[in-house]
């Protein structure tokens, strides 16, 4: 029946109501929070273009461990900067790097915290770039994949055998999951669940990042490996891939910008699905809330709610700590 019978603004009348019929949840364990740990720092260095946002010495590792359980998150992802780069990213090899050292610290201080680890290079290469590079006949470098993944697949069982509960290959590099999946089994770590990168555009909304984890390119740009923000079609194959190839769950990155693919990627899997609210979202909402523009509050909720009304599970995102005390109180 039409108005005036019929009255959605009933199920509007209050805030207990609203809560009773909400459509989708939001809670702190959907949520997991991005760290960069240093092997050089030992105090934090704050990161100027996220505000809030820190890269950490190792020594906080294991506070910021029992932080995050606190505030009842989903677990943590954390990406490292070594004390030295090199060509080929082998840095991200060292079991005394970064990386390892705050997932024992972290899992020694809250067991029950799920650590990720962020798998690629470009943190560990002194070009920036998230592969191995070749150069053609012509003189010009590009990323070799072959070359690249074999170094992935050993990092990702260095942090398995540190204690990571999740390995993330972020690098968009080929066969890569199939590659991980086979040196993490083979190495007795089959239950190291696989959060794959599995669509990941070259966005142009990864810019604090880079300065968060020292990894901008050098030269050229990384839409050679990265997904052209002009496609739809294309995630959903490199998403049915990476399933075939064994991921135990998919991520989409960057969040807004895609929640079109977020909900496509959603419809055609059954596996779980993250997507990651990448750090140019996370500092725009700052800075317009810098300029009396946007309540921040507010505006954190509203953005995680929409990713995960687009139908991601959880979501990685900055937004994590303050996100999480909003939620709770």
């Amino acid at each position: 029946m039409p108005f005036p019978e019929v009255r959605p603004r009933r199920l509007r009348g209050s805030k207990e109501i609203r809560r009773l019929v909400r459509e989708t949840s939001l809670e702190p364990s959907d949520l997991v929070l991005p760290m960069f740990f240093s092997a050089t720092l030992t105090e934090p260095r704050p990161i100027g273009t996220m505000p809030g946002v820190d890269q950490q010495p190792i020594s906080h590792a294991k506070a910021a461990a029992k932080k995050a359980k606190e505030l009842g998150l989903g677990g943590v992802i954390l990406f490292g900067l070594p004390a030295k780069k090199d060509p080929e990213g082998r840095a991200g090899l060292d079991k005394d790097g970064p990386v390892p050292r705050a997932i024992a610290e972290m899992k020694a201080a809250a067991p029950e915290l799920i650590v990720m680890a962020d798998v690629c290079v470009d943190e560990y290469t002194d070009h920036g770039h998230c592969g191995v590079l070749r150069t053609r006949p012509d003189g010009t470098q590009v990323v070799d994949n072959d070359a690249t993944i074999a170094i992935l697949a050993e990092m990702s069982v260095l942090f398995a055998s540190a204690g990571a509960d999740v390995v993330a290959p972020s690098d968009m590099m080929d066969g890569r999951v199939r590659a991980i999946r086979t040196a993490l089994d083979s190495s007795s770590y089959t239950d190291t669940l696989l959060l794959s990168y599995a669509v990941k555009y070259a966005s142009s909304f990864y810019g604090p990042f880079r300065e968060a984890a020292d990894c901008a390119p050098k030269f050229g740009d990384r839409a050679g490996y990265q997904m052209d923000p002009a496609n739809a079609r294309e995630a959903l194959r490199e998403a049915a891939e990476d399933e075939l190839e064994g991921a135990d769950m998919l991520m989409v990155k960057p969040a807004l910008p895609y929640l079109d693919i977020v909900r496509d990627v959603r419809k055609a899997t059954n596996l779980p699905l993250a997507a990651y609210n990448v750090s140019g979202e996370y500092s725009m909402l700052h800075a317009a809330a810098a300029a009396g523009m946007i309540d921040l509050d507010r505006a954190v909720l509203e953005v995680l709610t929409s990713i995960r009304r687009a139908g991601a599970d959880f979501i990685l995102t900055y937004h994590a700590p303050h996100a999480a005390k909003l939620l709770g109180a």
